[in-house]
């Protein structure tokens, strides 16, 4: 009897194992069918909300936090932060080809240990970004070769990349000429408004070239529109005491130097070419090879 009653139990455990082993296999079943159910709609609202980086990784994420046990904050958290990161690279990406940056005068290829003491200084105040938030100009002097128009771009990459800011670089000389082609065709306004959306102007190479009073009432005009409304960074190896021969006219050149010096910080360059030097050391380099 105790034998029957024994077997009658035995069978009795298998049956409900058998059942409850059915009914895990059926949950399964219906789970894999409602998530084939919910992957596209998901994917499509996702689409909609234009969040593609979310798009491609939250599978991915979320088999890692069914792992490793992450909370549903801590998933959310991981595939929005993708999503914020990818959009920032994205959109620093769109400010630097828009900046018309020479983007190989980096701040890395620049050689901080030429600078004298005090504009080293002056460049790490720049690097926060302050000075564009209050329109303050950039005005570096420097003889040919000093790393003038290296230091604003470096500095310029720098603002575009960390801090997200809007900056155009351009010559003096060809700045002038989409100027009066403006002017020709009766957008001179619209030109301007145009270059007014960015946070920082780079004019490069201010007086390098002699031109005509004419063609310099443009890059005047220009400036006068920018005065306290965006800031100007110019590089220029002419002082200010000979600024009459780029502008050719005495009332001009004193109102462009009023308005650019008047919320500025300058910075003086004083120092060797870097192009000479550079050519010194080759020069050296190959006369001690031929020595051996």
């Amino acid at each position: 009897m105790r034998h029957l009653q024994f077997g009658f139990l035995g069978e009795l455990g298998h049956g409900l194992e058998g059942l409850v082993g059915k009914r895990r296999d059926s949950r399964y079943e219906s789970g894999q069918r409602s998530g084939a159910w919910r992957r596209p709609a998901l994917i499509g609202h996702l689409k909609d909300l234009h969040l593609p980086t979310m798009r491609e990784c939250y599978e991915d994420t979320a088999r890692r936090a069914e792992r490793e046990t992450l909370s549903y904050e801590q998933y959310l958290l991981e595939v929005i932060t993708r999503e914020c990161e990818q959009r920032r690279k994205a959109r620093v990406q769109r400010l630097l080809k828009d900046s018309a940056l020479p983007l190989e005068k980096s701040l890395p290829n620049f050689d901080l240990k030429r600078l004298p003491a005090k504009a080293a200084r002056q460049l790490k105040t720049l690097l926060e970004g302050g000075f564009l938030d209050r329109k303050e100009n950039v005005l570096v002097f420097g003889n040919p070769g000093s790393g003038k128009s290296h230091l604003l771009t470096a500095l310029a990459q720098e603002l575009v990349v960390v801090r997200e800011r809007k900056i155009h670089f351009t010559k003096c000389a060809l700045l002038m000429q989409d100027l009066l082609a403006a002017k020709r065709d009766l957008r001179l306004s619209r030109e301007i408004k145009r270059l007014a959306r960015y946070d920082g102007l780079i004019i490069d190479d201010l007086g390098y070239l002699h031109q005509s009073r004419d063609d310099m009432e443009v890059v005047f005009t220009l400036l006068a529109e920018r005065y306290e409304r965006g800031s100007v960074l110019m590089t220029s190896n002419l002082p200010f005491s000979k600024w009459q021969a780029i502008f050719k006219d005495a009332m001009m050149t004193a109102a462009a130097i009023d308005r650019l010096v008047h919320h500025s910080v300058i910075i003086e360059l004083n120092i060797p070419s870097c192009r000479v030097e550079h050519a010194k050391k080759n020069q050296q380099t190959e006369s001690n090879g031929e020595g051996e």
